[in-house]
C-alpha cells in the first residue's frame, strides 16, 4: 500500500552527523519510494556546514523538502529550550492550517515534545521514535548528575514525559526486543495503556557492507595501508570511545589476548583524538607498536572492516542500554566477522548466540579475558552465517517495511 498524507519528520540529530547518514536518510529515502511525502526539520551542528549542500542534492533528487536548523550548544539548558522554541515554530509554519492531515514523526525525547504538543493541540498523528531511555542515558553516561538540583528536575521532568510519549502518541518505535520489555515493565501493563510498540533496529545497509565484494589483494592493499603485515592477527574496533564504550576494559583484553597472539594488532577506526587511545595503552604497559588508528569514510569502512580477524565492543551494562542498537554490530555482522562483546545491552546477547556470531563475556575480569583470547583460537569462524544473521536481523528493507507498516496502521487509524 502506497503512503499517502504528509509526513514531517523532526531530529534533534542532524543529517549530516555519521549517525543521521546511517540512521536517518537510508529509511527516510526508502519510504519516500513507498510514496510518502516527507519534510525533514534537523538541527546541523555548525562543524559540519560544508556537507549540507551534498545532503541537500540528494534530497532533491528524491524531492524531499528539508529545513536545516542550527545546532545551539551553549549555554547548558537554555540552548535547549532555545531550540526546541525555534523548532515549535518552525513545525508551526511548515503544518500551516492542516495539522491533522500530518503524521509527526520524532526521533528521541526532545523533538518528541513538540510531537505531543501537536497531537493534543492540533489532532496531528504523533510517532515516537524512542531511540533509547535518553533522560537515563544522561544520568547513566555521568552527562547529567541527580545531586545537581537544576539537571534533577530535568531528568524527572523527562521521565514524566516518557510516560506521556508511551501512552499518547500513535506508536512507539523500540530498538531493542528488551527495551520493549521495559517500557512495559515501567508502565506496569502489556496491553491497555500503552501505544502500540514496534521494535526496528539500527538496520544496516548490508549491500555495501558485503565482504563478498572485496577480493583478497583489496584486503592485502588496505593491510599494507595500514602497515599491517599479512601474518598479524587483528581485533578491531570501529566507532567513537568515551561515554558507553569501555576503552579500559578493551585495552585490557587486548593485553590478555596478546598472551595467546603474541603479534596482535588492535585497530582502531575511529575519528576520536588518538592521544586517549595512545595514553590507555601506556597506562597499561602495552608497546603502542601494538596499536594502529585511521578515520574512515562510510564508503570505506568495508574495507577496513575485512581487515579484522576479530571485533571488540564493550559497553555500560546500565539500565538504559537495555534499549541500545549498537549500529556497528549489525554491519561488523554484514561482513562476516565475529565479534567480542559483553551482556546486557539491548538484544546484543541474543543475536550473537542464536548466528554463532562471536563470544559473549559475563564480566570484565583479566582471567576471564584470558580464556576468551584461548577460545578465540579454536572458535569455528561461519562468515556465511555471521552475515545471514545480519541479513535477517538489521536488514535496511525489512526496517523500511517495518516503518511502512506503522504508518499504514496510523492512516488507517
Amino acid at each position: 500500500m502506497a503512503g499517502t498524507g504528509k509526513t514531517l519528520y523532526l531530529s534533534y540529530d542532524g543529517l549530516t552527523d555519521p549517525l543521521g547518514q546511517s540512521q536517518v536518510l537510508p529509511y527516510i529515502i526508502g519510504l519516500n519510494e513507498k510514496g510518502y511525502n516527507y519534510h525533514i526539520v534537523s538541527f546541523e551542528k555548525p562543524a559540519n556546514t560544508d556537507k549540507i549542500q551534498g545532503i541537500r542534492e540528494e534530497l532533491n533528487r528524491h524531492k524531499i523538502q528539508w529545513t536545516p536548523l542550527s545546532y545551539t550548544s551553549k549555554p547548558p539548558v537554555l540552548s535547549t529550550l532555545y531550540d526546541i522554541y525555534r523548532l515549535r515554530k518552525t513545525v508551526l509554519r511548515i503544518i500551516g492550517d492542516e495539522p491533522s492531515k500530518y503524521i509527526l514523526h520524532c526521533r528521541s525525547y526532545i523533538t518528541s515534545l513538540i510531537g505531543l504538543s501537536m497531537k493534543r493541540k492540533y489532532g496531528s498523528k504523533f510517532i515516537f521514535d524512542m531511540r533509547g531511555f535518553w533522560a537515563d542515558e544522561r544520568i547513566d553516561g555521568n552527562i547529567w548528575s541527580l545531586g545537581n538540583p537544576v539537571f534533577r528536575l530535568i531528568y524527572r521532568y523527562f521521565k514524566s514525559k516518557e510516560k506521556k510519549f508511551f501512552t499518547s502518541s500513535d506508536y512507539t518505535i523500540s530498538l531493542t526486543h528488551a527495551g520493549k520489555s521495559e517500557i512495559y515493565k515501567l508502565l506496569h501493563t502489556e496491553t491497555e495503556e500503552v501505544s502500540p510498540i514496534q521494535v526496528i533496529p539500527c538496520c544496516v545497509d548490508n549491500d555495501l557492507f558485503d565482504y563478498n565484494k572485496l577480493t583478497p589483494n583489496d584486503v592485502a592493499q588496505t593491510r599494507e595501508q595500514l602497515n599491517i603485515a599479512a601474518d598479524t592477527f587483528v581485533l578491531g574496533y570501529v566507532g567513537s570511545i568515551g561515554t558507553w564504550y569501555m576503552l579500559p576494559e578493551m585495552v585490557t583484553f587486548f593485553k590478555q589476548l596478546l598472551k595467546v597472539r603474541q603479534n596482535a594488532v588492535f585497530l582502531f577506526i575511529s575519528k576520536e583524538n588518538p592521544s586517549a587511545i595512545y595514553g590507555e595503552f601506556e597506562r597499561q604497559e602495552i608497546d603502542t607498536s601494538h596499536v594502529r588508528i585511521t578515520g574512515s569514510a562510510r564508503s570505506e569502512m568495508p574495507r577496513h572492516i575485512a581487515v579484522f580477524d576479530w571485533s571488540i565492543f564493550f559497553i555500560k551494562p546500565v539500565f538504559s542500554k537495555q534499549a541500545s542498537s549498537p549500529t556497528k554490530q549489525g554491519e561488523i555482522m554484514s561482513m562476516g566477522k565475529p565479534i567480542v562483546c559483553n551482556s546486557n545491552v539491548g538484544d546484543t546477547e541474543q543475536i550473537i548466540k542464536k548466528y554463532d556470531a562471536g563470544i559473549v563475556t559475563e564480566s570484565f575480569e583479566a582471567s576471564d579475558f584470558e580464556k576468551i583470547a584461548h577460545q578465540m583460537l579454536n572458535y569455528e569462524i561461519s562468515p556465511g552465517k555471521i552475515r545471514q544473521g545480519s541479513i535477517e536481523f538489521y536488514n535496511l528493507g525489512a526496517g523500511i517495511d517495518s516503518y511502512n507498516e506503522v504508518y499504514t496502521y496510523i492512516r488507517a487509524c
